[in-house]
């Protein structure tokens, strides 16, 4: 039983050491090559790697491989549309999946988005995947979809 009780502080020890921030457990996933790219693309990473707390709603790949490529390709050519796209997809404050209430949620980028729980969670009609995937500085979930501001 001794054995037991210091291996499990060894491995809380470990897994504190290894605590990162919402780029770096986004990063670490392997499925969010574009939203890397993206957030590198507008500039927006030292933000998502601050103080937060951030709750970022984060597209996969498969996600932004929905949007034809020239349309993609001009979205990240634009740092001002860009930025306002991604900062849509962040909501300040963490907010866990038990927390999710049907309605609208403002974003970082100033809109809103339309939470909805019937069917399941979506976020502006993005089905939500994965939840509570937790970093040091707040949490994501994984969404199916890109969303865009109104």
């Amino acid at each position: 039983m001794k054995k037991l009780i210091a291996f499990t502080a060894i491995s809380l020890a470990a897994l504190s050491a290894q605590a990162k921030d919402i780029v770096d457990t986004a990063v670490g996933a392997g499925n969010f090559k574009t939203l890397a790219a993206a957030l590198t693309a507008a500039g927006l990473v030292d933000t998502l790697k601050g103080k937060g707390p951030f709750t970022v709603f984060a597209p996969t790949d498969e996600a932004f491989a929905k949007i034809p490529k020239a349309q993609l390709d001009a979205l990240l050519a634009d740092k001002a549309k860009l930025t306002a796209v991604l900062t849509y997809h962040v909501v300040p404050g963490t907010v866990m999946a038990k927390d999710v209430k049907a309605g609208k949620v403002k974003t970082v980028q100033g809109s809103e988005l339309t939470v909805a729980t019937a069917g399941g969670v979506t976020v502006d009609g993005a089905k939500v995947m994965a939840t509570d995937i937790t970093a040091d500085n707040g949490v994501i979930h994984v969404i199916d979809s890109v969303v865009l501001p109104k």
